[in-house]
């Protein structure tokens, strides 16, 4: 193409107007499972539900002085992880908070790990192995120690899964899409398709590991040979092996994203992060406070501000101040107790 000048330009075709938008349709995706569970955890609105659950009204493990020893350290890690996460978005700077994903999404997944820990620590399971940690909290979640709120779970082999306490979600039914829901069916249809994704990578990373190595491949009867395609059989033993998907496996995916190039599609994406940001406090906040209400009953609620008293005034001041004087004195107050199941 030649200008009037006369000068030799070249001719570049317009980028479609919603390029952009399509980049950003993995990350939109993402933000829509994590607003989702938050939608879910506050239309249930049930952390005091807690208190009518067996498991928490008998739940009065022994706590030695070396446990109590480390469950400062690991509350530490834990609050000190939500802190970081809360005052994030201080800024009031979109790019900035686009970057923030960086650590972000690993605060929000070590806040709850660290939180999760020391929920095993009082129970005298001092875990650190994640593996472990992941298998431990699924059998914990189909036992009954969560609220419905976060009680969800998966469980089956690839493409015959079983998505569970999440009545209004049907895979055959309906699909989610790129809106965030509206409505607590749209909310459970878009928290099992986001266990769904996770339990297909975690199986399929499991299948790669196994038959990436020679002394534990699955080989054919008749040949002897690596299996190179996987039966029902198959991947029935490799969904026992994996044990349940949870949602401690939805976080695990931030921490995921976080260490590899995968989280630059969303910071580079047109997603909300604000919202996004707003939705991980949330939930973990949600998940942090279940924990935390565990440790309080083990400790007594005494031993229990004991222990926050031992921690820095900026974290004193906050988030624990408010959450000791809404949920844990109040879900662990015996009269209050009685009311509740009276009623």
């Amino acid at each position: 193409m030649t200008t009037q000048e006369g000068k030799l330009v070249s001719f570049v075709p317009a980028q479609p107007v919603d390029e952009t938008w399509r980049k950003s349709i993995p990350a939109q995706v993402f933000l829509n499972h994590f607003f989702a569970i938050d939608f879910h955890i506050q239309r249930q609105n049930d952390l005091f539900d807690l208190r009518r659950f067996p498991l928490f009204q008998d739940f009065a493990p022994a706590v030695s002085d070396e446990q109590r020893k480390a469950l400062e350290k690991l509350l530490l890690n834990s609050w000190s992880a939500e802190y970081a996460l809360r005052i994030t978005p201080v800024v009031n700077d979109n790019q900035y908070l686009q970057s923030s994903l960086h650590w972000t999404f690993p605060q929000a997944y070590y806040s709850v790990l660290f939180s999760v820990r020391a929920f095993l620590h009082t129970m005298g399971e001092p875990v650190s192995n994640e593996e472990i940690i992941r298998r431990r909290i699924g059998n914990m979640v189909v036992r009954g120690y969560y609220p419905a709120s976060v009680g969800f779970y998966a469980s089956g082999p690839l493409n015959g899964y079983r998505t569970m306490r999440l009545p209004l979600a049907k895979f055959d039914i309906a699909k989610p899409d790129l809106t965030l829901p509206s409505r607590e069916s749209a909310a459970q249809i878009e928290i099992a398709q986001f266990l769904k994704t996770s339990r297909d990578r975690r199986i399929k990373a499991l299948r790669q590991a196994i038959q990436n190595n020679p002394k534990t491949a699955l080989r054919s009867a008749r040949t002897g040979k690596v299996l190179q395609k996987f039966g029902v059989d198959q991947y029935k033993q490799l969904g026992k092996q994996i044990g349940y998907t949870t949602y401690f496996d939805a976080l695990s995916r931030l921490r995921i994203s976080s260490s590899n190039r995968e989280i630059e599609r969303f910071v580079e994406s047109e997603i909300d992060v604000r919202l996004f940001h707003e939705s991980l406090v949330n939930i973990v906040s949600h998940i942090n406070a279940v924990h935390e209400a565990y440790i309080a009953k083990a400790l007594g609620i005494q031993g229990y501000k004991n222990l926050i008293a031992k921690l820095p005034s900026y974290l004193q001041e906050g988030f624990l101040r408010d959450r000791l004087n809404t949920v844990i004195e109040p879900m662990l107050r015996p009269e209050q107790q009685e009311l509740r199941i009276a009623a």
